[in-house]
Parts: C-alpha cells; sequence; structure tokens
C-alpha cells in the first residue's frame, strides 16, 4: 500500500512533464516505423523521414522542455543524411552498424575457433579483403564450382597482385626493423646497380 501511494505521489509530481515525454517518445517511435521498412526503397524511407523531421521541426513546441532533444535528434539525423539511405537501395547490405558488427564479429569467433589465437591473425590484416569477403559471402550462400569457374580471372588476378605486395611491405618492414643498417645497404646498393649502363 505504501509502494502504491509512493508511486501515485511521484506520478502527481510529474504530471506536468508526461504530455512532452510522450510527444518525444511518439516521434522517435514513427522514426524507427519508418527506417525499419526493410522491404521499401531508399527514395521512400527518405521521404517519410524528410516529412517526419520537418513535422518535428514545425511542432517541437510540443515537446515542451525536451524541444533542445528534438532539435538534436534532426540536427544529427540531417548530419547522417547522405549515407543514411543506401542499406535500401543495396539487396543484403546490412542497414545498421549493429548487423555490421555482428558480421564481423561472427567472422572473429569464426577464425579465434579454427586457429586458437585470442587477437586477430597477421594474415587476416595482409589477406582481409579476399578473406573477409570469401568468409561473409559462404555464410550467406553456397558456394559452387560453377561461381568459381566464372569468376573474372584479370580481376583475380590484379586482387592476388595487391596482396602480394601488402605482404612484401610487410616483409620489408619486418626486415628493416631486425637490421636497419643491412636493409638500407641493400637498398641503396640496389639503386646503384639500377644507374649502372648495361
Amino acid at each position: 500500500m505504501r509502494l502504491k501511494g509512493a508511486i501515485d505521489r511521484a506520478l502527481a509530481a510529474t504530471a506536468a512533464l508526461w504530455p512532452a515525454v510522450r510527444a518525444g517518445f511518439a516521434w522517435v517511435r514513427r522514426a524507427a516505423h519508418v527506417l525499419g521498412r526493410v522491404e521499401s526503397d531508399g527514395a521512400t524511407v527518405r521521404a517519410g523521414l524528410a516529412g517526419l523531421l520537418g513535422a518535428m521541426t514545425r511542432h517541437r513546441a510540443a515537446a515542451g522542455a525536451l524541444a533542445g532533444g528534438v532539435d538534436h535528434f534532426v540536427k544529427v539525423t540531417r548530419s547522417y543524411w547522405p549515407g543514411l539511405f543506401a542499406g535500401y537501395d543495396v539487396p543484403g547490405l546490412p542497414r545498421t552498424n549493429n548487423d555490421l558488427e555482428r558480421a564481423f564479429g561472427s567472422h572473429r569467433y569464426h577464425e579465434r575457433r579454427a586457429t586458437g589465437r585470442k587477437g586477430a591473425s597477421p594474415a587476416l590484416v595482409l589477406r582481409g579483403a579476399a578473406r573477409l569477403v570469401a568468409g561473409l559471402a559462404t555464410r550467406a550462400r553456397e558456394v559452387t564450382a560453377a561461381d568459381l569457374a566464372s569468376a573474372d580471372l584479370g580481376a583475380w588476378k590484379g586482387l592476388r597482385a595487391q596482396l602480394e605486395e601488402r605482404r612484401q611491405r610487410r616483409v620489408d618492414r619486418r626486415r628493416f626493423r631486425r637490421d636497419p643498417d643491412g636493409y638500407l645497404n641493400d637498398l641503396e646498393n640496389k639503386l646503384n646497380q639500377s644507374g649502372l649502363p648495361a
């Protein structure tokens, strides 16, 4: 009985604040509903959210003491505007950072299980452009021999060359750290030999 009385007194003391909270909550819930339309395209979601932001700006007084929070919500949403709707136009692209973090976290988890390492493996740093994409693609659907046979050979060779260049830079950094003088002498000798007439 005492608890009910305390709740009633608290509700009575804060009664003047509830209309503003209801208005702000309704707008945030409406924004979540607009952004949650996974079947809609980017233009539809963009138009819906633009209309909601306009209504929030026009009727910000309905939020009372929370009008500053409404202004902040509108400002931050508009600052993210250019990249906010890409997930709706590209099929299969995760719409939120949470989805992306879940995908990368899943890859990290499976790699830790396979290698026994607690941290990221050096191979992921070197070959992440290929390994990460391949890992995410094989989780999305089964890759068949026909998929591999139809791959663009030129693009594959370009990627291999890029990965090899990154590996070689890493080897060079390691050699330099181990023996800076020897590494620089080798470079100087190569430079001198390249300048000699053939």
